[in-house]
């Protein structure tokens, strides 16, 4: 249901999981559909939106979540200059029309037009025959009946149908600004500023005669957390012995009592 681009398709997968389980259909309802639905959602959100960032930060933090809370924004802020200036020059330099997974997906929507018949109706519409089933795209406002035109914002293979029968071998031009390298570019446009030496600092008086006082805070008895918590799915995926003679999970060679029974 997540990833299902027709409210069609979704309503049909919910009728599924109702009958299965009432309770699990009032849960998902009241998580809010636009939360986690494509379809669904009010905004395009992308294709995918994963923690990765935020991790790889953590990660480079560690030894510094023990300085003192100038220090550490300092820390933050070098990190962030030095990345900032790194992929403002890669994708400077790049010489791609789209992001490699994007043009990834491109030719994967390009490979499925080997079956789909195109019926011309004016200049902008036009009917593709798939599998029984008729789709009607409108290059007019970039949209399919199929849904992922509009919401990918990447030629589907109904589109990329009509582009071919119309010889059209360039499809990144029909492509979202947002997956090229230009717009990349302008994410790293604004530098991260340097800082001086504290001592060049000119602070003003308003600011040096305010005083700041420390949270509210209690600290828990126990020591604080370095590893990060995993996600269930994480916790799922841990391996398993199996045993060195016979091969089998869920015991090992020193603890194996299985005896087969006499005829």
């Amino acid at each position: 249901m997540a990833k299902k681009y027709r409210k069609e398709d979704f309503e049909y997968l919910m009728s599924k999981v109702d009958k299965i389980n009432h309770r699990m259909k009032d849960y998902l309802y009241d998580a809010g559909y636009e939360k986690w639905s494509r379809v669904r959602a009010p905004i395009n959100r992308g294709r995918m939106m994963t923690s990765n960032i935020a991790e790889c930060i953590n990660g480079y933090l560690v030894d510094a979540h023990k300085l003192s809370i100038l220090i550490f924004l300092e820390e933050v802020r070098k990190l962030f200059e030095a990345w900032n200036c790194k992929n403002r020059e890669i994708a400077s330099y790049t010489e791609i029309t789209l992001g490699r997974r994007f043009d990834e997906i491109l030719i994967s929507n390009g490979v499925k037009t080997s079956r789909i018949t195109v019926k011309p109706a004016s200049e902008y519409h036009y009917s593709v025959y798939e599998s029984g089933r008729i789709y009607v795209v409108d290059f007019d406002a970039n949209k399919c009946n199929c849904c992922r035109f509009q919401i990918d914002e990447i030629p589907c293979s109904h589109a990329i149908a009509v582009l071919k029968s119309k010889h059209v071998t360039k499809f990144c031009l029909w492509c979202f600004d947002y997956y090229k390298p230009a717009t990349l570019v302008k994410t790293y446009k604004a530098p991260v500023v340097p800082m001086p030496d504290k001592k060049d600092w000119h602070v003003p008086k308003c600011v040096e005669e305010e005083e700041v006082l420390p949270p509210k805070y209690k600290r828990p008895t126990h020591r604080p957390k370095k590893g990060r918590c995993k996600k269930a799915s994480e916790k799922l995926s841990s391996s398993t012995n199996c045993c060195g003679k016979y091969g089998r999970k869920g015991h090992n060679r020193r603890t194996y009592n299985f005896f087969p029974k006499e005829n």
